[in-house]
């Protein structure tokens, strides 16, 4: 028997790299800074409540990371700018940025004011733009890994979600243009589609009855809701060597819901939309 080429395994190792984590303090963003505190990455993390970077600080830091928080809104650029420069101040040029900030409330389109779309459009889309347009200057080029985090609906219309739907369709076109503009910068861009994710803020909001929630369950085909560890092994997976060809590319991690079990879901989400008020 001929004797095959020998194949060169890579491991998940963060040791010595630096991640930067807009919105890293809470549900599916805090999951994925700490699964790159625990592959040994340096994490930085920013969000506008000084109370939970402080939280997340010290639980990345119980894990054994050396962490940084920054307090600012993903809306204010410069505020932004300042945070990723104090980052790469202290951990070296970041080899792993990841975009989640975001906002959502359920509300039909008639029902919403539009500050409240306004205001889901510049945490979600704008936010997204300040973040990766700072980051720029701080990348590791070539070498850096962008991930932004979208949704499903970003290519699946809800009822109660035209401003989501919006936001996280521009935020995927964001990561498709700029895998074009700085591949030549060898930095890869690409999103992650999050499915539903147990115990996470936008579950709780959009599917608040036990219910619903196992109607969700059932229509995924691998049969159980996701977790933030999910999401934080994509995250890690898209961020190391073994991605190393991949940009541009809007990834799914969802049990396969979206192939079908959303849309066999819109008569649910459209009753429940019945109890929803007025939006902000």
């Amino acid at each position: 028997m001929a004797q095959g080429r020998a194949v060169e395994v890579i491991t998940i190792d963060y040791s010595g790299k630096s991640v930067f984590v807009a919105g890293g303090t809470s549900g599916i963003n805090r999951g994925i800074a700490e699964g790159f505190a625990s592959a040994g990455a340096r994490v930085a993390v920013l969000s506008r409540s000084q109370a939970k970077v402080d939280a997340t600080v010290a639980a990345l830091e119980a894990l054994g990371a050396d962490a940084l928080g920054c307090c600012s809104d993903v809306r204010d650029y410069p505020g932004v700018e300042q945070a990723l420069a104090s980052a790469a101040a202290a951990f070296g040029p970041i080899d792993v940025l990841v975009s989640g900030a975001a906002g959502n409330f359920p509300a039909r389109a008639l029902d919403m004011s539009p500050n409240g779309f306004r205001a889901v459009m510049e945490i979600d889309l704008l936010g997204t733009f300040h973040v990766l347009r700072a980051a720029h200057t701080f990348l590791r080029r070539p070498g850096a890994s962008v991930i932004n985090i979208s949704a499903p609906q970003s290519f699946v219309p809800m009822v109660t979600q035209v401003h989501v739907c919006a936001a996280k369709a521009g935020v995927d076109m964001i990561t498709r243009t700029l895998a074009q503009e700085w591949g030549a910068d060898g930095i890869r861009v690409n999103s992650i589609v999050p499915g539903p994710i147990d115990g996470t803020e936008g579950v709780e909001r959009l599917m608040p009855t036990a219910a619903l929630r196992q109607k969700v369950r059932a229509a995924v085909p691998l049969d159980r809701l996701g977790t933030t560890e999910d999401i934080s092994m994509a995250a890690l997976f898209l961020g190391s060597p073994l991605a190393s060809y991949i940009s541009g590319t809007v990834l799914p991690v969802d049990g396969g819901w979206s192939l079908g079990g959303v849309s066999s879901l819109m008569a649910e989400f459209e009753a429940y939309s019945d109890l929803v008020e007025g939006s902000p």
